[in-house]
């Protein structure tokens, strides 16, 4: 979890996201400051660097994409294990449609 200190600047670039605005350093402090919350200075300018060059309605949608991966074969939880027997019917619709 990000560190209390650097809160107010994720919630800011959110914020300006999604209001489809530039972020910047100095939009994040104006929102910063505005919320009536201290902050150590040099956050909204690293944040604003760090945002730049990334599209951050993509790195909001692959959030946690990173994880673990299942064993080859594994089954999410929840999910019934597929059948064997599916498969082949499953490949012949799949060349039907080609």
């Amino acid at each position: 979890m990000a560190s209390v200190s650097k809160l107010p600047c994720i919630y800011s670039a959110l914020t300006l996201h999604n209001d489809e605005m530039t972020v910047t350093g100095d939009k994040i402090n104006a929102l910063i400051k505005a919320a009536g919350v201290d902050d150590e200075p040099f956050w909204p300018g690293l944040f604003a660097k760090a945002l730049a060059s990334v599209n951050i309605g993509c790195l909001i949608c692959n959030a946690g994409a990173g994880g673990p991966t299942p064993a080859a074969g594994a089954v999410p939880a929840g999910r019934p294990a597929p059948s064997t027997a599916a498969a082949p019917a499953q490949e012949k619709k799949m060349e039907a449609k080609k």
